[in-house]
């Protein structure tokens, strides 16, 4: 028989020692630790000198990267890992240190700040129902800074479009921010025409962005509140990444209903979402969820028993659920009802 391990405060304690990895990387990442190690620069003193700092504090900081398994370290010399040279080194295109500036942003650090209030109110404690308040300037941060984490999917997902048949020659890109989702089909879908629906703010990142696509000519955005504009008609594909999570499903079900008389008999709806498992655990969205809970005053990431719900109370027909590769996110595939 085998016996149960001993009681152990190990979990607890790395739990409450986690803020050391979050303000570890941002130091790293503002420091250009390892885009100087990618330089050659891979001694404590090295370093300390490219990066303008201590050599004590440059010794300790690399140390506990290593320790982290951001960095290896034979004798006094450190190099970096295939993780890190490909996603943290600035000259990488796949470089996501600027994503730190979403991810660890004063409005997320704050709700988390104040997690306990938000856990006994069950929703967030930030003014102005938190990020979904009109024109918030976080989605400016977002559009900007998450937009290396987004080319994989989005281009993974005009593949997959591509790959399944159909032609697409209408899009509804809710929420668009950077565009990217929208603009990856347009380019691989040469008639298509991309409608981008967000705030007039955060809209100015999406046309940038387009233009650099030479998508522009075929490329149009209504700005405002996707849940007031007037969305327009006929379109065949709609885009609904990473925004209807915001909210609770009574409003998400309106919005749908909306969306569906928005489009053209036989069209699809793309969402792509964090979606647990019926457990709610698995796979892991429960960090989601309590971002959620810290920023909005509803939202939640909901299971695909859930979406499917909101879709056929909605009108939609059926649901399909399909994972994104490298990626904790899934896409669900609804097709319109006649």
């Amino acid at each position: 028989m085998t016996q149960a391990p001993s009681p152990s405060p190990i979990l607890f304690l790395e739990t409450a020692f986690a803020i050391q990895r979050t303000f570890s990387i941002r130091a790293a990442v503002d420091l250009e630790v390892f885009t100087a190690i990618k330089e050659g620069q891979n001694t404590s003193s090295a370093l300390a000198n490219r990066c303008g700092t201590a050599e004590r504090g440059m010794r300790m900081l690399a140390d506990y990267l290593a320790m982290l398994g951001f960095l290896t370290k034979s004798e006094n010399t450190y190099a970096l890992t295939r993780d890190s040279e490909m996603f943290l080194v600035k000259t990488s295109p796949a470089y996501l240190g600027g994503t730190l500036e979403f991810l660890l942003s004063p409005t997320l650090f704050k709700g988390f700040c104040d997690l306990t209030e938000a856990v006994r109110k069950g929703g967030t404690t930030l003014p102005d129902r938190g990020t979904i308040a009109e024109e918030h300037p976080e989605w400016v941060t977002f559009a900007r800074a998450m937009m290396p984490m987004m080319v994989g999917p989005a281009k993974w997902i005009a593949e997959h479009l591509a790959s399944t048949g159909g032609a697409i020659n209408k899009v509804l890109d809710v929420a668009a921010g950077h565009g990217l989702y929208g603009i990856e089909i347009g380019k691989r879908f040469p008639d298509a025409e991309v409608t981008a629906v967000d705030w007039s703010n955060v809209l100015t990142v999406a046309r940038e962005n387009a233009e650099a696509a030479a998508l522009d000519n075929r490329f149009k955005t209504i700005a405002g509140s996707a849940f007031d504009v007037d969305l327009g008609e006929g379109y065949d594909l709609v885009l609904l990444t990473n925004f209807l999570h915001h909210f609770g499903i009574p409003e998400c079900e309106d919005f749908l209903r909306k969306v569906r008389a928005a489009m053209a008999p036989g069209g699809r709806v793309i969402t792509l979402e964090f979606v647990p498992n019926d457990d709610r655990i698995s796979p892991a969205s429960a960090d989601f969820a309590l971002i959620m809970l810290v920023t909005t005053p509803a939202g939640d990431a909901y299971t695909f028993n859930e979406w499917d719900a909101m879709f056929q109370n909605a009108g939609f027909g059926r649901s399909e659920l399909l994972a994104v590769p490298n990626s904790k996110e899934h896409i669900i595939i609804t097709h319109h009802a006649t």
